[in-house]
């Protein structure tokens, strides 16, 4: 395992569509290792693998307490959703910044798990949002298009 170079508001590589994955080669397992090392290094709960230069549909999420939990999806997709949410968002490729999102409140996703296999998730609340949040990515897209208002600073703490 390997930390990742978090890329930055700005790069290119962030604004991209990505593939999806067919087949999950041995460079997808090690990706996967390295994403969840780097997220849990930058203490953030969600990473997508744009945001570490890798146009393929995989996330990673961990929103446990103990940061021991991670959910992995390889092409993951939005299949239902409903109520509404407000509530502060950051993202690690837009550091030192937040900004007021609304988003649904729940969101069941199909993808597949790190052996391929075909899986259902369901969340609510915070899960929801780093779900929505990550699966933005996939298509080039950064919460600070949803954001409402202005972005706001925030301390490394806040961030976390």
């Amino acid at each position: 395992m390997a930390l990742r170079i978090i890329r930055i508001m700005g790069d290119e590589i962030l604004t991209k569509k990505c593939r999806k994955v067919t087949e999950l080669k041995p460079r997808y397992r090690e990706l996967i290792d390295d994403m969840l090392e780097t997220m849990y290094h930058a203490q953030g709960v969600g990473l997508a693998a744009p945001q570490v230069g890798v146009l393929k549909q995989i996330v990673v999420i961990d929103v446990s307490e103990e940061a021991n939990q991670p959910i992995i999806l390889i092409n993951p997709e939005i299949v239902a959703s409903s109520g509404e949410q407000t509530g502060q968002e950051g993202c690690l490729s837009v550091p030192g910044k937040a900004g007021i999102v609304t988003r649904a409140n729940y969101v069941k996703v199909k993808a597949c798990d790190e052996n391929m296999e075909e899986i259902t998730i369901e969340g609510e609340g915070l899960l929801a949002r780093a779900l929505q949040h990550e699966i933005d990515h996939l298509s080039g897209e950064l919460y600070v298009s949803r954001v409402e208002g202005e972005l706001m600073n925030v301390t490394q703490e806040e961030e976390g």
